[in-house]
This record gives structure tokens, sequence and C-alpha cells, in this order.
């Protein structure tokens, strides 16, 4: 066996990944409002990009785009002008709610300043986390006036605020309520763990009172709010922009793609013509971004086609959603539609990740048509999203005083629906659809 060493040449095939392939492939999982990010950030290091949002123009209407940029001008008579003047107005806060409170309280200096620092420390919910010694100890004041000041914070509204847990937010509400219900009371001091998993008899047992007055107690306990302070909070709605469109016209599906929100580059002119610059390391860069460009547009367009063509082919299997409903969804793989549409399964996942479609039916990820199937051994196989509508539909119609457990909701479905689920899958999808079990969802009156 010869050992030697030597130069020898050899021809072999090799899947490289370039940076032109990754940046498509990054471009192809980002969703409409990640990839305008994306754009904004390549827009400040290729001075090349001349990128506008243009549903950001389109809402603009016939307003001069040079106007965007524009600061207001002085009207006739304007003396003082302030930026300040020209900011929205924002919606009063739960600490200014309360504050504004103690202001018109007769109280003194002192505990005016105590009840204010004990407003600024109530949470998004209107709790206060912290214990009266370690507030006490963190303003330097005495234990008595900081417990003084926090019965005056739990006398303001929103009633419940200034609150150390959930059985003291409850019971203050129930203090300002005009009729006095000792029963409530006591179920709330003694048996909120015993309500909360709804054991009535224990508790009916314990209080000496009939079911019915159990279940009258719950029913009002649920109208008390457990997080007052959350009506003042205040979150940026998230807005979902859909990807495509499906549409049914004279008995066929048509798939849109809604180009109207998907951001659109040019070239900057300006710096297209140092393009033909006479120093080699001006024209050099300038080619280089100028290849980019082309390449991040060829990109989004690929994205495009590729989406489009996943969706295409999920309608044609999904025909019986698109026309019926999520009760008639199928069992779908990504190697279904990988195999249909002649491309990889990793790019099928891509396509469809945070990208939504606006169907007859309201607005759907395209990951929610992608559904395993259940009951291979029945005379059918059903999806288990079809079985989760069947699951949810079973319980909303039962008798709330004889609630059907998870053997007898499995027995339903084998027998009507013509699928095999076990007790486990029927337990399993229950706490998906966030559904209490039977022992929980009982009532007596």
């Amino acid at each position: 066996m010869s050992m030697d060493f030597g130069l020898y040449q050899q021809q072999a095939m090799k899947l490289i990944m370039t940076n032109e392939l990754r940046q498509a492939i990054t471009i192809l999982q980002y969703s409409v409002s990640e990839l305008n990010a994306y754009l904004h950030e390549q827009q400040l290091e290729n001075p090349l990009i001349d990128y506008t949002d243009e549903q950001v123009v389109a809402e603009m209407g016939t307003q001069d785009r040079s106007s965007m940029y524009d600061y207001p001008s002085f009207q006739d008579g304007e003396k003082d002008y302030s930026l300040i003047d020209h900011v929205s107005d924002e919606k009063e806060g739960l600490q200014d709610y309360v504050v504004n409170q103690i202001g018109l309280m007769t109280l003194t200096s002192r505990m005016k300043r105590i009840a204010t620092y004990l407003s600024l420390s109530l949470d998004e919910n209107g709790y206060l986390t912290r214990t009266a010694l370690e507030l006490a100890e963190e303003m330097r004041e005495n234990v008595t006036d900081v417990r003084q000041g926090i019965a005056i914070i739990q006398s303001l509204e929103p009633y419940g605020i200034g609150a150390r847990h959930l059985k003291e937010c409850l019971l203050i509400q129930l203090s300002h309520m005009e009729v006095k219900d000792l029963l409530t009371e006591s179920v709330i001091r003694n048996h909120l763990d015993l309500l909360a998993k709804n054991k009535y008899k224990d508790i009916a047992k314990k209080e000496n009172v009939s079911l019915e007055e159990v279940q009258y107690v719950a029913d009002f306990i649920q109208t008390l709010n457990p997080k007052p302070g959350a009506l003042f909070h205040k979150e940026p709605a998230q807005y979902v922009i859909p990807d495509v469109t499906v549409s049914l016209i004279n008995d066929q599906f048509t798939v849109r793609l809604n180009e109207e929100y998907v951001p659109k580059i040019r070239i900057n002119h300006d710096y297209k013509r140092l393009l033909t610059d006479q120093e080699h390391q001006i024209q050099t860069y300038m080619k280089q971004k100028f290849d980019q460009v082309q390449w991040i547009n060829r990109s989004i367009a690929q994205r495009q086609q590729t989406i489009l063509k996943v969706m295409t082919y999920i309608v044609q299997k999904q025909s019986s959603f698109f026309k019926y409903g999520p009760a008639y969804l199928k069992p779908l793989t990504l190697k279904d539609i990988s195999f249909e549409a002649g491309i990889h399964e990793s790019t099928v996942s891509r396509a469809t990740v945070k990208k939504y479609a606006q169907t007859p039916w309201g607005l759907y990820e395209l990951k929610y048509f992608f559904n395993a199937a259940v009951g291979k051994n029945s005379f059918s196989e059903v999806s288990s999203e079809r079985v989760k509508v069947y699951l949810k539909r079973l319980i909303n119609e039962e008798n709330k005083q004889k609630p059907l457990s998870d053997q007898k909701i499995a027995d339903i479905l084998k027998k009507d629906y013509f699928t095999n689920v076990s007790r486990r899958t029927v337990a399993k999808y229950r706490e998906e659809l966030h559904l209490p079990p039977s022992s929980q969802r009982k009532r007596f009156s």
C-alpha cells in the first residue's frame, strides 16, 4: 500500500452558502414589518438605496412628499412657537389618576407625601408588590404611618388598588359596595383556593350553606376585577398585515399578493452617477453597492413568488376549509406542499412562518393550515384542528350540571365523527384550548 504524499487534482460538487444566498433565505422568512425594518437598516449602509414606505406615502394623499420633513410654519399673529405644543396628548396613567385624587384630599403634607410615594409604587395592575416594612425603610418613615398611607390608597378609585395580593384586592372591592354580603366575604377570605378548583361541595359544607348559594357567590366574584390597574395600562396595538388574500370569484378561489404593503427600493440617481467616477476606489465601492441593491430586489421578488406558489398549493389542498370553514380543515404537512411545489421543506417552512392570509373566514397565519392527522386507524383521517373545533362545540353545548368527561368526549368523537381519539388526546387538546376539566365546568344551578 502506497503512503506517498503528493498534490492531486480532484473534481467535487459542494453547496457553498454565499452571503447573497444567506441574505435571500433571511428575506424569505421575514414578515412584512421585519422586512421594512431590514431595508431601513440597509438604507443606512448603502447610499444607493432610495427607500420610501409606499404605504405611508399613499396615506398622505396629495400631500407633497417634500413636506414630510418640514417643520410647521409660523401663523399670522403667532408670537411664540414651541414644538411642545404639537406633541400629542398622552392618556392619563394609573399613577396620575391616583395622585390627582390625593391632591383633592385634606391631608397633612407628610401624609400626602407618603401617599404620593405609594401611588408611584403601584405596578401596572394596581398592586403594591412590597410590604409596609420595606416601603417604610425606603421612605425612612414610621411603619404605622406607611400602613395609614396604604389605607388611603386603598380608599381611592379604581377600587382594589393598593392591595398586596388577590385576596386583599377582592376584599377591598367588596368593602366599597353598598350591600354587604357576609358569605361572599367569608368565601374570599377563607376558601379562595377551593373556589379556584370549583370545589363547591367542600365550601358549602364548611359554610353550612347550599350548593346554589355557593354557585351564586362564585358567579358574583367573577364580576370583580382582579387587576384594577390594568384599565390604565397602555400597550401599542400590534397590527398584522396579510401577505396574501384568498377570494372566491365565480366558484373559483384566487390567490393575490398584497403588493401594496411590500416595501420597494429604488436606485438613488445622484449616487448612481458615481458608478462611472474616474477614481477607481469610488467606482469599485459603488459597483459593489449597486450589485447589493440588485440582489435585494431579486430576493424580494423571489420571496413574493415563493409565498404565492406555496399559498396556491395550500388553497388547492385545503379547498374544503376555504369553502366551509375551520371545521373542514384537512391533515396537511410541509412535506405535502414541498412535493407538490417542487421546493425543499425548509423553504416551505420559511415561506409560511409569520406570514398571514386574508380568507373568507378571517385572518390566518399560513402555519395554521398545516395539521397532523388524528385517528389513522379510523374510517377517515381527521386533522387535529378539526378535532379541536368539534371538542369546543361539544363542551359549549354540554349540560353544565352534568359536564362531559374526557373519556365521554372521546367516545362521542369516535361514534359521531368517525375518528378514533384517545382520552389523553382529548385532554391535551382541551388544555390547548384553555378549557377546564369537567370537575371545574360543573354548575349547580
